[in-house]
């Protein structure tokens, strides 16, 4: 059964972060609070886990898994951008949008598109999510918690722990948040192309 880490929102205790932080190292998954819902995430690195990711959420190889960053200096380890993408992304996080991106040699091919070869990457605008990062010193492997056949995200801890706790290693709890996913953006042929509208404003994307 998961553990439940009990966080203050503002101010989230250092202690519980780096329990999670410990759990996740390990391979486990995990729920977490974001600005746009709760996300299942898992260690970038752990195959197992990732596909035990796929399977809790019932997606396939082909679904975009996001890296959940904590700033931009992050970005060119894992993704590739001109000038004008970065200053696109720059100008919109962090906050609540997902920005697909052409993913670099770094980024293992199973957790790229398939045939695709790109990768989501996110900045989440939440101090917990931001602290949880920092603890664990690199992005986390996500996506948005929404259980399968069905179309909404979750956003309450409790229901995550009585409906998925068998199937997770820990809750981070910082009480309910945003029921709604990300805005999905599409960078990679030059242009933003929109493909999910989300709690992320288009139009700060020109969109």
């Amino acid at each position: 059964m998961a553990l439940l880490f009990d966080v203050h929102p503002d101010n989230p205790q250092v202690r519980l972060l780096k329990q999670a932080a410990q759990l996740l190292h390990k391979g486990g998954l995990a729920a977490i609070p974001t600005d746009s819902s709760y996300a299942l995430v898992c260690h970038l690195d752990d195959k197992n886990a990732a596909e035990q990711l796929r399977r809790v959420r019932g997606v396939d190889e082909k679904h975009h898994l996001t890296l959940l960053c904590r700033d931009l200096s992050e970005l060119a380890n894992y993704a590739m951008v001109d000038n004008r993408q970065y200053r696109l992304l720059k100008s919109c996080t962090p906050g609540a949008y997902t920005f697909i991106l052409p993913a670099t040699k770094e980024v293992p091919r199973r957790l790229s598109h398939p045939n695709r070869r790109t990768i989501g990457l996110r900045v989440p605008d939440c101090v917990v999510t931001q602290a949880l990062l920092a603890e664990l010193g690199q992005p986390l492997l996500a996506t948005t918690f929404i259980p399968p056949g069905e179309d909404d995200p979750l956003n309450d801890p409790d229901e995550i722990l009585e409906r998925f706790g068998h199937q997770l290693e820990a809750v981070v709890s910082m009480g309910a948040c945003p029921r709604e996913p990300t805005t999905v953006v599409d960078l990679t042929d030059g242009e933003p192309q929109l493909v999910r509208l989300g709690r992320g404003e288009p139009s700060r994307l020109g969109l």
